[in-house]
This record gives C-alpha cells, structure tokens and sequence, in this order.
C-alpha cells in the first residue's frame, strides 16, 4: 500500500494517478481519499488502518497544521486523524508527501 499526505489541494490524487499508473475509473476501485473524515465515525483506528490497507493507495489530507480549533470535538478529530496517519504510515510499503504536485518519498521509493 502507497500512503499519500499533503495539505489541501496539493496534487495527492494525481500523483497516486501516476504512481498507481491507472485512469480515473481504476483508481476508484484501487485507492481512498479524505480518509480524516473517517475518524468522525469510526472510533477503532487499528481496525479502520487494517481496513484502509487494503487499497493500493490511501490518501489523507493533512489537517493538524494551523489554528488549533476550539471547539472540543474538532481537537478530539484532529488528534485521531493524526494517530490514524500514524498506523497507515506504519503498515505502508511507501510514504509519500504531496506538496505543490511535487512528491517526496518519506518511506521507501518511488
């Protein structure tokens, strides 16, 4: 599994398009995106990273850089959402941050 991160907007999903070497309609079966929002109703994220494994390519924004939100809920979403990266980045074969459509391996190669 390729592990992809990066700010809003960054070229995440066309860099796991090249990597993954797929069009549109394939890369739907084969990867997942915005996968921070999950954590909002998910609350086991061992069993959720098992299950985002699966998917050749997982994608999450980064979301924990900024103002820190005060509004309980959102930091409790926030801090989940990082542990959640944490267990992807663990389990991925490769780590790649997106940043201005530019990727940097952070774990294995390209």
């Amino acid at each position: 599994m390729i592990f992809i991160f990066g700010p809003l907007w960054s070229g995440k999903r066309a860099v796991a398009k090249e990597l993954l070497a797929c069009g549109d309609a394939e890369f739907e079966r084969r990867a997942v995106w915005d996968v921070q929002e999950l954590v909002r109703e998910r609350t086991d994220l061992e069993e959720l990273a098992v299950e985002l494994s699966r998917y050749d390519a997982v994608i999450a924004t980064e979301i924990g850089g900024g103002i820190v939100p005060l509004d309980r809920g959102e930091r409790e979403a926030r801090e989940r959402a990082g542990r959640l990266n944490c267990l992807l980045a663990e389990r991925a074969e490769t780590v790649v941050r997106v940043f201005c459509g530019i990727p940097k391996a952070v774990k294995g190669e390209l």
